[in-house]
């Protein structure tokens, strides 16, 4: 067991390396920040329309303020329905899909709680007044 000594001092100076190595980083070693959460950003509210427009589904449309919808029939034929509309303070008239309320304005569509109304290219929404009953 002659070898005793020199095992000793090697696993020592190993030992001895270690030790000057992780004092050496302790003393080294930037210090410790704090961290902080990242601020919290407000989400804004997802635009429904235009994921609509994208998926080939209809967008709102502009309200019509001159007009007032008074009811509709609705048929099972959407070319056969009809909305009872008064424009400009006129008296209320019956009015099918594709004819003039006013010049330049025509019927486009006609739903249960809505009508949509083309003006000029522009299409725009009339709806049923809240206090009417749904049938």
């Amino acid at each position: 067991m002659k070898r005793w000594p020199l095992i000793t001092s090697f696993v020592l100076f190993i030992a001895l390396c270690i030790s000057a190595a992780y004092w050496t980083m302790q003393l080294l070693k930037p210090p410790v920040r704090s961290v902080a959460a990242p601020p919290q950003v407000a989400q804004t509210e997802a635009n429904l329309d235009a994921a609509a427009g994208l998926f080939g589904g209809r967008t709102n449309a502009v309200v019509a303020s001159n007009f007032q919808l008074k009811g509709v029939v609705v048929s099972s034929n959407p070319a056969e329905s009809v909305a009872m509309l008064a424009a400009n303070g006129k008296p209320t008239r019956a009015v099918r899909i594709d004819a003039e309320v006013v010049p330049g304005v025509t019927v486009k569509e006609v739903n249960r709680r809505y009508v949509l109304l083309s003006d000029g290219g522009v299409i725009k929404r009339v709806e049923l007044p809240a206090n009417t009953k749904n049938k």
